[in-house]
C-alpha cells in the first residue's frame, strides 16, 4: 500500500522507480479538461510532494510571489488536498511535477522491460502461430492496404503487389554426426535436424566423476532422502549408460537451507566429499525448489568466483518424477563441464570444409543492461574452440561503459584464445572464423573495421609476422523476415525444412549475405538466421561457407538437435547470460535483446545517475583458476 512506503523510498529505490516509469503515458484528469491530457513520464522527484517547493505566485495576488510545496500548491491552485502528500511526483516535460494519485496510466502501451518466466511462457502461448495462419494473415492486410491502387505509390512510380514474393532456395544435405564406437548407431545422418540418444555413447568421455556431492536446497519433508537417492541411482546408471563413467556411485547428499548463506551451504556440501588433499570437488550438483533466479545466480556466482567448482542445478520436481530422458540430458551437460565431447562432425570432412587448416573458431556477443540502468555496464562475451573439431570452447567475459557495442580489450581476449588454441592442438591457427552477434547493418562496416584491426593485432602480437587468415561474419537472428515453403515442401510443422538457405532475390547486392535454417522447429513459424560475410580472407565461396555454418550447428554440446545459430555464437550468448552470475554481487542486472531505449516503456529520459566508478572500467572480468579454461557456463 501508499502507507508501506512512507518514509522507505531512498536513493536507491527511487532511481529504479525512475528507470521503470519512464517513458510510461499517463493521463491527467484533475483540471476539469474536455479530453485527455496525457503526458511521459521522464522520472520522479527526489523528494516527497511536501517536501519539494517552489516559487510561486498566486493569481489572486499578482506580485507577492511566495515558496510553496507541490501539495499546497494543488490544495492553494486546484482546492485538491492530497492524499498521499508523503510520496514524490512524476516529472514529465519541461520538469512540470505531477502528483501519482491524479494520474492515470494509459491503455496499450508497450512494456519493453524483461519478464519473468511465467510472462514470457504467456507471451510465447499468445504470439505462436503456425506458418499458414502467419502467411494468411500476412496476405490479408496485404490486401487490405491495397497498395496497388494506392494513389501515394503511383506517385513515386512504385508498383507493389499484395502477393508474397517468391524466391529461389536449396536445402543443403545433413552431416555425418559420429558418436562413440561402443555405440549401436555411432554414426547418423538427421535429416529432419532432430536425433536421440537412444543406443549411442558419447564420442569423448570427460574426466571420471569421483569426487562429487548432491546439495537439495528443499526441505527434507518435501524431498526425502530416499527420492534423491533414487535419482542419483538413475543418473548414475543412465550417465553409464551413455558412456561417461562415474566411479562414485553414492554420493554424499547434503541438506541445505535456502534463505542461509546460500556460500557457507555449498562448503557445508564440498566438505562433506572425501577428498585427497589440495583436490578441490569435481561437481556439485545443486536441488533447488523453484526457478527463482537470484538464488541461482548466487549459487553460481559463488562457484564461479569462490569455490572454483563445477555445479549442475536442477529443480526439486524433476528428481520427484525422474525420466530416463531428463537423466540424459544431465548427462550430456556434465560431460561437457567435466571436459567431454557428445558428438562430433567427420574429421576429415570438417577438414575439408575448413581447407585442410588448423582453425579457431570463435563467437562474440554483447549483453546491455536492463532499460533505464545507464550507469550498469554492457557485456562482452568473446569464446575461441581449444581443439581442431569446435568441440570444446573456452570463454573471455569484458566489461564494457554502458551500451557501447564495440568490444574494448577484444585483442587481448584474442590473444589468449590463441594461446589456449595452441595449448589444446600444439599448433597455431592457420585460420581464423569469427561470428559477431548483436551488430545491425548501420555498424557493419565500423564493427568489421575496428573489430578486424583488433584480431589482426592480436595475432601480431602473438608472434611477429603471424598473419593467419580471417573470416569475419556478421549474425542477426532478430529480424522481420519471413519465408514459408510452397507446394508441401515443408517440415511436419510447415515450416522450411532445416537446411533450407536463401542467398538469392532479396539478399543485399552490395554484400555476401544468406539466410539460413539450420533448425526443426518445435512451434509456432521459424525465423532464419541471416549471415553476412563480411571479410573473407579464405576465400570461401558460398556454398562452402554455408555449409560450414550449417554443419556446425549439429555439433552444439547439450541437444540432440541441430540448432538455430552457430555454436560459438550460442555459446557466446550462455557466457553472456552467465554474466549476471558474476556481476551479482554489483546488483547489476541484464537483458537478453540489445535496446536503445532507456526506460521500460520506450521513453529516452536521461540516466539517473552517472559514475566514474573504478569498477564500471572496462576490463576483463576473471572466473576462477580451476573454471577457466573449461565450459563452464553449460
Amino acid at each position: 500500500s501508499a502507507e508501506q512506503l512512507r518514509g522507505h523510498i531512498d536513493q536507491s529505490r527511487a532511481r529504479e522507480m525512475s528507470a521503470y516509469l519512464r517513458g510510461l503515458t499517463l493521463y491527467l484528469r484533475h483540471r476539469g479538461i474536455t479530453g485527455k491530457r496525457k503526458f511521459a513520464v521522464k522520472g520522479i522527484t527526489s523528494a516527497a510532494l511536501d517536501r519539494e517547493s517552489f516559487e510561486w505566485e498566486d493569481p489572486d495576488r499578482p506580485g507577492h510571489p511566495e515558496t510553496v510545496s507541490i501539495a499546497q500548491y494543488y490544495a492553494k491552485r486546484y482546492n485538491i488536498k492530497l492524499r498521499y502528500p508523503y510520496l514524490p511526483g512524476l516529472v514529465g516535460r519541461k520538469n512540470a511535477i505531477f502528483p501519482i494519485e491524479l494520474c492515470e496510466v494509459a491503455e496499450n502501451q508497450r512494456y519493453r522491460g524483461k519478464l519473468d518466466d511465467r510472462q514470457t511462457a504467456d507471451m510465447v502461448r499468445f504470439a505462436c502461430q503456425r506458418p499458414d495462419e502467419n502467411r494468411n494473415r500476412i496476405e490479408d492486410v496485404l490486401k487490405q492496404l491495397n497498395f496497388a491502387e494506392s494513389p501515394v505509390t503511383a506517385a513515386f512510380g512504385l508498383t507493389l503487389t499484395s502477393r508474397l514474393a517468391e524466391v529461389e532456395s536449396r536445402v543443403l544435405p545433413a552431416p555425418t554426426i559420429n558418436y562413440g564406437r561402443a555405440s549401436q548407431e555411432p554414426t547418423l545422418s538427421p535429416a529432419s535436424g532432430a536425433w536421440n540418444m537412444r543406443g549411442k555413447r558419447v564420442s569423448t568421455p570427460g574426466a571420471s566423476l569421483e569426487f562429487w556431492a548432491v546439495l537439495v536446497l528443499s526441505r527434507q519433508r518435501d524431498l526425502p532422502m530416499n527420492r534423491v537417492q533414487a535419482f542419483v541411482t538413475m543418473l548414475v546408471d543412465t550417465c553409464i549408460q551413455t558412456g561417461y563413467d562415474i566411479r562414485q556411485n553414492r554420493p554424499p547428499i547434503v541438506y541445505g537451507n535456502l534463505n542461509a548463506d546460500l556460500g557457507r551451504e555449498m562448503r557445508h556440501a564440498c566438505d562433506a566429499i572425501n577428498l585427497p588433499p589440495k583436490r578441490p570437488p569435481q561437481l556439485l550438483l545443486v536441488v533447488l525448489p523453484s526457478t527463482n533466479a537470484h538464488v541461482y545466480q548466487t549459487i553460481k556466482n559463488c562457484a564461479y568466483t569462490t569455490l572454483g567448482i563445477q555445479t549442475q542445478c536442477m529443480q526439486a520436481k524433476n528428481m520427484q518424477r525422474p525420466s530416463t530422458q531428463y537423466c540424459a540430458n544431465l548427462c550430456l551437460k556434465i560431460n561437457t563441464k567435466l571436459g567431454g565431447t557428445n558428438q562430433a562432425l567427420t574429421p576429415s570432412h570438417l577438414q575439408k570444409l575448413v581447407h585442410n587448416k588448423p582453425t579457431l573458431f570463435m563467437g562474440c556477443d554483447v549483453t546491455h543492461p536492463a532499460p533505464g540502468e545507464q550507469h550498469k555496464p554492457s557485456i562482452a562475451s568473446v569464446v575461441g574452440s581449444t581443439d581442431f573439431m569446435g568441440l570444446r570452447y573456452s570463454a573471455t567475459l569484458i566489461q564494457l561503459p554502458s551500451r557501447q557495442e564495440l568490444v574494448s580489450k577484444l585483442q587481448d581476449a584474442v590473444v589468449r584464445h590463441l594461446k589456449l588454441f595452441f595449448k589444446g592442438t600444439k599448433t597455431k591457427p592457420r585460420h581464423i572464423i569469427f561470428y559477431r552477434d548483436g551488430v545491425g547493418e548501420t555498424q557493419f562496416s565500423q564493427v568489421r573495421d575496428r573489430e578486424l584491426i583488433e584480431i589482426q593485432r592480436a595475432c601480431s602480437s602473438v608472434e611477429p609476422g603471424y598473419k593467419p587468415e580471417i573470416t569475419f561474419l556478421a549474425v542477426l537472428k532478430r529480424h522481420n523476415t519471413r519465408f514459408f515453403p510452397l507446394n508441401r515442401t515443408g517440415d511436419r510443422t510447415g515450416n522450411c525444412v532445416p537446411g533450407t538457405v536463401i542467398d538469392r532475390s532479396i539478399t543485399i547486392p552490395a554484400l555476401f549475405d544468406f539466410y539460413l535454417f539450420s533448425h526443426a522447429a518445435i512451434q509456432g513459424t521459424s525465423r532464419p538466421t541471416h549471415y553476412y560475410v563480411l571479410h573473407n580472407d579464405a576465400k570461401f565461396t558460398a556454398d562452402e561457407i554455408q555449409e560450414l555454418t550449417y554443419h556446425l550447428c549439429f555439433t552444439y554440446a547439450i541437444c540432440t538437435r541441430s540448432v538455430s545459430l552457430v555454436p560459438p555464437v550460442y555459446y557466446a550468448h550462455r557466457v553472456a547470460d552467465r554474466a549476471r552470475c558474476h556481476m551479482v554481487d554489483m546488483g547489476v542486472g541484464f537483458e537478453d535483446a540489445s535496446s536503445a531505449t532507456s526506460g521500460y516503456y520506450g521513453g529516452a529520459g536521461t540516466s539517473t545517475r552517472q559514475t566514474d566508478d573504478p569498477d564500471r572500467a572496462t576490463k576483463i572480468i576473471k572466473t576462477h583458476e580451476n573454471l577457466d579454461e573449461t565450459m563452464y557456463f553449460m
